[in-house]
C-alpha cells in the first residue's frame, strides 16, 4: 500500500528561489528530493503557499491564514499517513508584532488540530511532524519588512522544541542542517533543500517504519 505525507508549509515549501527569481526546479526542492529519497512506496504531497502564516490573516497578502486551510486540505488528500508542517517564518513579519514564543506555540496548535483529524487510513489519525523554519540571517530587500525577524528566529529552535514536547509532537529542528540564503535571508537555496529532503526522508522512516 503506497503511503501519503502531505508538507504543509510557505514558500520554503514552494520552492521560492532565493534570487527571487521563479520556483526551484521540482527535482530539487526539498519535497521533490523526499520523494525520491522515499521511493515508490510513498506519495509525497507539496502543499506550500508564498507567505502562509500559522494562523494570521494579512492584510497585505490575503488568503496566507495557515490554519483557515488548514482542515479542507488535510480533509481533499485523506487518507494521509504523515503530516510535515513548517510554518512560522511569515509570522516573523514586523506588522504582526509576535514573539517567537507565540509563533511556536501556533504552529504546535496546528499539529494538534492535524494529528486529531480522521484522516489517516481507515479513518485513523495521522502522524504529525512539527518541524521548526530554518533561522532568518541578513536580508536586503526584505529587511524592512521582517525587521527584527534575526533574533526572534534564533529563538524557534528552543520554542519549537518546547512547545513539540509539550504537545507530545515529533520534532525536527532544521537548523540543525540547513541554513538559509545569504541572497534574501529567507529562503533556502537548492544543495539546502537536498539536505532538507534527505533528512525528513530519514524522520519520517524512523516516525512509521
Amino acid at each position: 500500500m503506497v503511503r501519503t505525507i502531505v508538507c504543509y508549509g510557505d514558500s520554503n515549501t514552494w520552492g521560492a528561489d532565493p534570487s527571487g527569481i521563479g520556483r526551484i526546479a521540482l527535482d530539487q526542492r526539498w519535497t521533490g528530493v523526499l520523494a525520491a529519497e522515499l521511493g515508490t512506496e510513498y506519495r509525497v504531497v507539496e502543499e506550500g503557499l508564498n507567505g502562509r502564516t500559522t494562523n494570521l490573516d494579512d492584510i497585505i497578502e490575503t488568503n496566507r491564514n495557515g490554519l483557515a486551510y488548514l482542515r479542507p486540505c488535510l480533509e481533499s488528500q485523506a487518507p494521509i499517513d504523515l503530516i510535515t508542517i513548517m510554518l512560522g517564518t511569515n509570522d516573523l513579519k514586523e506588522r504582526f508584532h509576535r514573539n517567537p514564543g507565540d509563533i511556536a506555540q501556533s504552529a504546535a496548535i496546528l499539529c494538534d488540530i492535524a494529528r486529531n483529524m480522521p484522516v489517516g487510513p481507515d479513518d485513523g489519525h495521522p502522524v504529525v511532524l512539527l518541524m521548526a523554519p530554518p533561522v532568518v540571517v541578513t536580508m536586503g530587500d526584505l529587511n524592512s519588512i521582517f525587521s527584527g525577524a534575526i533574533k526572534k528566529s534564533q529563538q524557534f529552535s528552543t520554542e519549537y522544541g518546547a512547545w513539540a514536547a509539550r504537545y507530545g509532537i515529533p520534532f525536527l529542528d532544521t537548523s540543525e542542517h540547513i541554513v538559509s540564503s545569504p541572497i534574501d535571508g529567507i529562503h533556502i537555496d537548492p544543495p539546502q533543500h537536498t539536505i532538507l529532503g534527505k533528512v525528513v526522508a530519514h524522520k519520517i522512516r524512523s516516525l512509521l517504519d
